[in-house]
């Protein structure tokens, strides 16, 4: 199980880069782990530290400005995840505290993963993304942005906006449920299934 996905208010971040890929959300050098867990320290380390100085912060990455302390909401450029399948780019992502990434477009195995660890991978027009961010970053830590995933609406810089998302996906956030766990809500159709088959195969039983 999953933490459910209902209504969301958060701080977001605005990191508005185009083609953000797995390697950039978790460099590979930063996978030394057989577990989920530690990776939220190495989220965009190729950008958070100054290089060739251990784990200095650099101070012009968002991650690390006051005002974007906190923040639960990534907003992004469109094909956000692209690259490799990593799975560890979306479980730093979690343990650093990110609920949502809002951003024109995902890669599309990324976008599967989100899902699949209880992060929403949520599409608005680029406009509107851009819109959002301006608004946000005048004060990052008052202009909250709230996302209500059973309405399917944002709601920033004095607006709300609609978007879509597939049922599967948007029942497995709100009602917090792994691959597994939604599999055993159709536990029924499973067994009738193996009902039916027994009398028509009764041999392979």
């Amino acid at each position: 199980m999953m933490d459910k996905f209902t209504r969301h208010e958060g701080v977001a971040a605005v990191l508005l880069r185009s083609n953000v890929d797995t390697d950039a959300i978790i460099p590979s050098r930063e996978m030394k782990r057989v577990s989920k867990e530690g990776l939220g320290e190495g989220l965009f380390a190729g950008w958070r530290y100054l290089a060739g100085a251990g784990r200095q912060k650099n101070p012009g990455f968002v991650l690390n400005q006051d005002g974007y302390q906190g923040a639960s909401i990534l907003l992004s450029g469109p094909n956000f995840g692209c690259g490799s399948s990593r799975e560890h780019a979306v479980w730093a992502l979690k343990e650093f505290g990110f609920r949502a990434v809002i951003a024109p477009g995902f890669g599309a195995i990324f976008a599967s993963n989100c899902v699949r660890n209880g992060i929403l991978p949520l599409v608005l027009a680029a406009g509107q993304v851009a819109k959002i961010a301006e608004w946000v970053a005048a004060d990052p830590a008052r202009n909250r942005v709230v996302i209500d995933l059973p309405a399917q609406q944002v709601e920033a810089a004095g607006q709300v906006y609609s978007f879509d998302i597939e049922p599967g996906a948007r029942q497995m956030l709100v009602e917090g449920l792994d691959s597994v766990a939604l599999t055993q809500t159709r536990w029924d159709l499973i067994q009738a299934f193996h009902e039916r088959r027994r009398l028509s195969r009764p041999w392979l039983y």
